[in-house]
């Protein structure tokens, strides 16, 4: 499903990413684990284009994304125009640390807006899709509030929903839970297990230990913009190999 090759990414003298190699199968969780600064955020920004990496590739479901292959080069990439990034970008979902709801629509109006904008999808078709996935979420009752008038946990829930409306083959997080109170983690964390119980390929950030030894299929530790090791989380979490996997785990666990 995902495929990065030598991803580095460098601001000015930063460098960022120092040259990512991963792969990830179709209904694959993958949780990445670091320190705050380790380039995890930055690697999923990359995987989803929203930053182009400085070198390297970033393969999704066998499409180069921010490429096409030029019949008239005998294969060579082109780099694409935005617009045609984003048309790529549609096969992937991004929840951010920050809900980034729209405040003057309403809970089913958010989560209708790019379906209708992007896709053109009928708007009887689309309310009935968000109400469906505000069931999901276990919001089915708020779909006519507005984002001010939900909980900071309840947000993100919606911002889920959201990107749930594009029907995306791949759902990336970024620490999800980070910018919620303690008290309204737990409910953002059993919708992503949810959805990683149907199967669907996830690329979460988090700082959620517990919910990394439960869910992943697969946890990567990154220090340094390097993947330090990665495994099954009884390896990496229970086990690790590398003192600074194990150092980090020793401060957050």
């Amino acid at each position: 499903m995902v495929r990065l090759e030598k991803i580095r990414k460098s601001y000015g003298a930063n460098e960022v990413l120092r040259g990512i190699d991963l792969e990830i199968s179709a209904g694959e969780v993958v949780c990445i684990l670091g320190p705050s600064g380790s380039g995890k955020s930055t690697l999923l920004r990359c995987i989803n284009y929203i930053e182009k990496p400085t070198s390297g590739f970033v393969i999704v479901d066998d499409q180069v994304i921010g490429f096409r292959k030029s019949p008239r080069s005998h294969g060579a990439l082109r780099e694409l125009k935005d617009q045609e990034v984003a048309r790529q970008r549609r096969a992937m979902g991004m929840v951010f640390q920050r809900f980034n709801l729209f405040p003057h629509m309403t809970v089913q109006e958010n989560i209708t807006h790019a379906p209708r904008l992007v896709k053109r999808v009928a708007t009887k078709k689309a309310r009935e899709r968000a109400l469906e996935l505000l069931g999901t979420v276990g919001l089915r009752d708020r779909a006519g509030a507005y984002p001010g008038q939900l909980s900071g946990g309840q947000q993100q829930r919606v911002a889920i929903a959201r990107a749930l409306a594009m029907d995306p083959a791949l759902m990336l997080f970024d620490e999800p839970t980070s910018a919620l109170d303690p008290e309204l983690v737990g409910d953002v964390l059993e919708v992503m297990k949810d959805l990683a119980r149907q199967g669907l390929t996830m690329i979460v950030v988090t700082h959620e230990i517990g919910f990394a030894r439960e869910v992943a299929d697969r946890v990567v530790f990154m220090d340094n913009g390097e993947i330090i090791e990665q495994g099954p989380p009884r390896e990496v979490i229970d086990a690790p190999q590398h003192e600074r996997t194990r150092a980090f785990l020793s401060r957050v666990l």
